[in-house]
């Protein structure tokens, strides 16, 4: 379904902005996945529902890894391994939900493989969309990174000092929703629709109506107001 197309009555796309750190660059390699954060959108809005997971890998921490993220062994040590928390994961993000992730490849491969290792059902490519690919086709020839998209849509990533999977996560959600055209695309208005053309309208006007006093009204007034007593007219 297209980004701007409408959605029908009652229905609501759920979908998930996702992002990982890792140790590494290849699974092949004995690289792991170290964290996991993912914001909830439905019909384009944040819920304000959101999944964080640190992962203890089992491995060491390559230097180059930790100067990305700052996750060293010490930190992880105490956190769950990956087949204790991926059940949670895996319910969070759910079998209906479209993932929305930037340079969808790595991440996903990343993913699958955990999954494979485990013996688990990998996730299909077909669920995500990558912004990646959605930046490239928007502005051709221009950097398409997280701080790149940031600095174009003015999203604050100033609290960015490293990479961290929900951070990111957050980031790229509000990029996303820029990339698809704002918060809410489904109900944005055409510029000939925010217009309103003056020259059409045309204004309904009627002459004021005249209204003759009787004698009799002005004898069942003046009867009403005797009866009144301190009315506030008079304070």
């Amino acid at each position: 379904m297209a980004a701007n197309g409408c959605l029908g009555k009652g229905f609501t796309l759920r979908q998930i902005v996702l992002d990982t750190e890792t140790t590494g660059f290849r699974f092949s390699d004995g690289d792991k996945i170290v964290e996991i954060g993912c914001v909830e959108l439905e019909n384009f809005l944040p819920t304000g529902n959101t999944f964080h997971q640190y992962i203890n890998p089992k491995r060491a921490m390559p230097q180059e890894a930790f100067k990305v993220h700052g996750l060293s062994d010490q930190f992880l040590e105490k956190f769950p391994i990956i087949n204790d928390i991926i059940d949670d994961f895996l319910n969070f993000i759910r079998d209906d939900s479209v993932l929305v992730i930037h340079n969808a490849q790595f991440d996903m491969g990343f993913l699958n493989a955990e999954l494979k290792a485990l013996g688990r059902t990998q996730i299909s490519m077909s669920r995500a969309i990558d912004t990646v690919k959605l930046a490239r086709e928007k502005f051709p020839g221009a950097p398409a990174s997280l701080d790149a998209l940031c600095r174009r849509f003015k999203v604050d990533n100033s609290g960015r000092e490293f990479h961290g999977a929900l951070l990111d996560a957050e980031l790229l959600s509000e990029i996303y929703l820029e990339l698809v055209g704002g918060r809410q695309p489904d109900f944005e208005l055409s510029d000939n629709e925010r217009t309103l053309d003056t020259k059409k309208k045309k204004v309904m006007t009627r002459a004021p109506r005249s209204f003759k006093i009787t004698e009799k009204d002005k004898m069942a007034h003046t009867k009403f107001l005797s009866k009144l007593k301190s009315p506030i007219w008079f304070d």
